[in-house]
């Protein structure tokens, strides 16, 4: 079974200073993000984003940093 992830939040203090990024939000310029994925070889959290039909890696975060994810729920 696959996990989909809907959000990540980068941070220790969830409410006040995390950084939060979810799927569909639009960042850097007119993009939207397309997937967050979790990369087993390196242990790391990936987003990755796309405009018209580009998709291209944005963001690489590793787990030990401060993490909280939510994954999507619809099935």
């Amino acid at each position: 079974m696959t996990n989909v992830i809907r959000k990540i939040s980068i941070g220790a203090d969830y409410k006040n200073e995390a950084m939060h990024y979810a799927v569909g939000q639009v960042v850097y310029g007119g993009h939207e993000i397309s997937h967050i994925l979790f990369e087993t070889e390196d242990n790391s959290y990936n987003i990755y984003i796309k405009k018209a039909d580009e998709v291209m890696p944005w963001k690489k975060f590793n787990s030990n940093m401060a993490i909280s994810v939510e994954f999507d729920l619809e099935y």
